[in-house]
């Protein structure tokens, strides 16, 4: 996501992309996983274990109730506005002159959620599985298994504008709206929170109000370092950290380390797990073999629930992929679930996710 069209479509939106090109993988008939908020007592009333790495057994994620906002109000839109479409094949200059029937498309729901923090939510006509929020249930879902999209479900709602971060294809597919006489954008992937911030201010250039963005991005930052600050003094009393392992799995034929540059190893700092990963220097996402991960030996492993399901559960996971049993992580069981919208999502959502991740990794029993 710095700069670049290649670079940017291939780079992972906090490895949001490297699902699209696995998901292949999965079975046809798979339903894209959400993530549901719950009612949780704030962190300060949870005490974490002082040594979690004591604690045995599978642990789910549950994330805060959080809510997207609408940081502008009746926003007025500066249009005519041309703007860089980062495309497969190269920057492309694209002129966007009506923004009123809006199809958001990316794999962790950024894309849609940016559209509506800066006040175009009424004007949003479909959405991709991942964008949740209360005021747009019942706007259609445009899209199959959750990375897939329907062009038939899209050109139905006549859109004037499709802004996608690549995250969700076929590309020919979304290519053939521009050739039905449809405004398409391709923003830059958020592989991280600097360039989730690019993201937005992309987002706003293209609605045509781009002057709004850089007080957004400030609230954003601000909310993620509060976050960051608050876990960070909650666990003063922590001994040991978990030594974590982002594992993707889908059935046998996938199973893939997340490393430096993945957008994972930006969350793993934030909560202060150690990162295996970084340990044996990994860069990007790769195809772990069971030597490697053997020898890492992380204590904690985290995965996405439709990964884990694809290999029977936890259980599952230990035969399927024989070398995760002979971990530590494997030996007690220490797998931590998360559905898969609920880790790789845009930057107004990251606070809610890492205060998840922090119970999950920190203090177990409290979800139970």
């Amino acid at each position: 996501m710095r700069v670049g069209a290649l670079r940017s479509l291939r780079k992972f939106t906090v490895g949001a992309a490297a699902l699209l090109l696995l998901a292949g993988c999965a079975t046809a008939g798979s339903e894209h996983v959400t993530q549901e908020s719950v009612v949780l007592p704030p962190l300060s009333e949870v005490t974490p274990l002082a040594d979690p790495v004591s604690h045995s057994g599978p642990t789910v994620v549950k994330l805060p109730e959080s809510r997207i906002e609408a940081f502008l109000q009746n926003p007025q839109p500066q249009l005519p506005v041309t703007v860089t479409s980062h495309t497969l094949g190269g920057d492309q200059q694209v002129e966007v002159r009506d923004v009123s029937r809006i199809v958001p498309l990316s794999l962790g729901g950024s894309v849609g959620d940016y559209v509506y923090t800066f006040g175009f939510g009424d004007n949003i006509v479909g959405r991709d599985v991942s964008t949740v929020v209360p005021e747009l249930e019942d706007v259609p879902v445009v899209t199959r298994n959750g990375h897939s999209v329907d062009a038939e479900s899209v050109l139905a709602l006549n859109p004037t504008l499709v802004i996608t971060d690549g995250t969700i294809g076929p590309t020919d597919v979304v290519d053939q709206f521009a050739d039905a006489g449809v405004t398409v954008v391709y923003v830059e992937n958020a592989a991280d929170y600097e360039s989730s911030y690019v993201q937005a201010q992309q987002i706003a250039d293209l609605l045509g109000v781009g002057d709004k963005a850089p007080e957004l991005i400030a609230k954003l930052r601000h909310d993620i370092a509060a976050k960051e600050q608050e876990i960070t003094a909650w666990l003063q009393n922590v001994t040991t950290r978990p030594r974590v392992a982002f594992l993707y799995m889908r059935g046998e034929g996938v199973f893939y380390l997340f490393g430096e540059g993945s957008g994972i190893d930006t969350l793993f700092k934030s909560l202060g797990v150690t990162d295996v990963a970084a340990e044996i220097n990994w860069v990007g996402q790769r195809p772990m073999n069971d030597e490697a991960l053997i020898e890492a030996n992380p204590d904690t492993l985290l995965v996405m629930e439709k990964g884990l399901e694809s290999v029977g559960g936890v259980e599952g996971m230990l035969t399927v992929h024989p070398a995760t049993a002979l971990t530590e992580a494997g030996k007690k069981q220490r797998v931590v679930s998360v559905a898969d919208t609920g880790l790789f999502v845009g930057a107004p959502r990251v606070p809610a996710v890492l205060d998840g991740l922090a119970r999950a990794f920190y203090a177990p029993d409290s979800l139970e």
